[in-house]
């Protein structure tokens, strides 16, 4: 694989967690500053079991932690893991912008040359 870092796991759980629109927002929310599921699930028109889903696929996924504190289960955002996976979607970038131009390259020669 591209990179070392990530299992071939943790990369298919990195893209889906990344891949909902939702799950975007409330990693974006939890980066700004530490959140409970109660509030996170107040700016969505969802129920809260599914606000928890959501966190649990982002957790999974590595991208965020939650911490017990009272009744209440706070979510933060991880940078750090964010910045693995920008790594990771920039070594894929590379890898694809290679693989463009050897195809350019082999539509481009003249089987006659």
């Amino acid at each position: 694989m591209v990179v070392d870092q990530f299992s071939e796991v943790e990369i298919d759980r990195l893209f889906r967690a990344l891949a909902d629109g939702t799950r975007r927002d409330i990693l974006r929310r939890t980066l700004a500053g530490e959140a409970s599921v109660s509030t996170l699930a107040s700016y969505y028109d969802m129920s809260f079991a599914a606000v928890q889903k959501h966190v649990a696929m982002l957790q999974e996924a590595g991208l965020v932690t939650k911490e017990r504190r009272g009744r209440e289960r706070l979510v933060r955002g991880d940078p750090e893991r964010l910045a693995r996976a920008r790594v990771l979607l920039t070594q894929l970038e590379g890898l694809w912008r290679e693989r463009g131009r050897q195809l350019d390259d082999l539509l481009a020669h003249d089987p006659k040359e």
